[in-house]
């Protein structure tokens, strides 16, 4: 960011949304610091912004969902702004403004993500995977399509791969927090595919993890994996200077579901991560891979 030291509050920013990405996403801040210095600021400046909005709704204090929902809206008007402007006093959207106008972020994929989290003001069930891929595309594929942007790519294709990627981080993550999830009243897991394995939502609320529950589990961990798969395909088409912090970072949010597995798929044994030494091996092999990948 060539003019971060003409602007010094915009400096305090970035250094803001350095902070927040290192508090919330450690695996992702790991990652990150292998991206060359402009790009890593504004990777942070993006993340900076989707936590803020994720957080409106996720940590809602002791506001009611009237005033959850005005503060959202209120979100949005200044969203709207921001990209008319190119500026913003709003502290989670001063630097992510500047990054999206620098990298040509449209802005229907900030608002799709504001309207993700919307969701989770009334939506504690969905009925299908149809219904639940639209949240995770919002709350989660928008994330990937912004950060594509600022890493650059050489084919447009490769956004459709950013959009898999996400897919699997959300159905990740979902599998994660069955269990956190479950005490805030919200079941993301499609409730036909919970029909399908004579899984009732009793069960969940009791963490009665049965041989169908695990069979339930093994059925999500795949779907998961099959979009990580899919969304390989997109990493060489990403700036070259790009590819080994995002194929590291799927790789390290993709391990997750190997601590799903050796938990024997039990969701309610608590939320499993990955150890530093573990991320540090992904880190290794996948450093081993890019130096094959440019010898060959």
């Amino acid at each position: 960011m060539n003019n971060l030291a003409e602007n010094k509050l915009l400096e305090i920013n970035f250094q803001y949304s350095q902070s927040i990405i290192k508090h919330y996403a450690k695996s992702f801040y790991f990652a990150a610091n292998f991206l060359p210095k402009e790009r890593r600021l504004a990777a942070y400046a993006v993340y900076a912004f989707c936590r803020y909005a994720d957080n409106v709704v996720d940590n809602p204090r002791d506001r009611s969902k009237e005033e959850i929902q005005n503060e959202v809206n209120n979100l949005k008007e200044e969203l709207t702004l921001a990209f008319k402007y190119g500026e913003s006093e709003h502290p989670a959207l001063a630097a992510f403004i500047y990054v999206a106008k620098r990298y040509d972020i449209p802005i229907e994929y900030p608002m799709d993500l504001i309207d993700g989290v919307q969701m989770d003001i009334e939506k504690t069930r969905y009925n299908n995977f149809d219904e639940l891929y639209d949240f995770a595309y919002k709350v989660a594929s928008t994330v990937g399509l912004m950060m594509t942007c600022v890493m650059g790519f050489s084919d447009k294709i490769a956004l459709v791969y950013a959009e898999s990627l996400g897919i699997g981080m959300q159905i990740t993550n979902i599998l994660r927090d069955i269990q956190e999830d479950k005490n805030l009243g919200r079941i993301y897991l499609p409730l036909n595919e919970l029909k399908q394995f004579s899984i009732t939502e009793n069960e969940i609320n009791q963490e009665i993890f049965s041989s169908n529950f695990k069979e339930l589990m093994k059925f999500q961990v795949a779907k998961a994996r099959n979009y990580y798969s899919k969304s390989d395909l997109g990493i060489p088409l990403l700036n070259p200077e790009s590819q080994f912090a995002i194929s590291t970072a799927s790789r390290i949010y993709s391990g997750i579901l190997d601590k799903i597995e050796e938990n024997n798929f039990n969701p309610f044994l608590g939320r499993v991560s990955l150890t530093y030494f573990e991320k540090v091996k992904i880190l290794t092999t996948e450093l081993a891979y890019n130096k094959l990948k440019r010898i060959f």
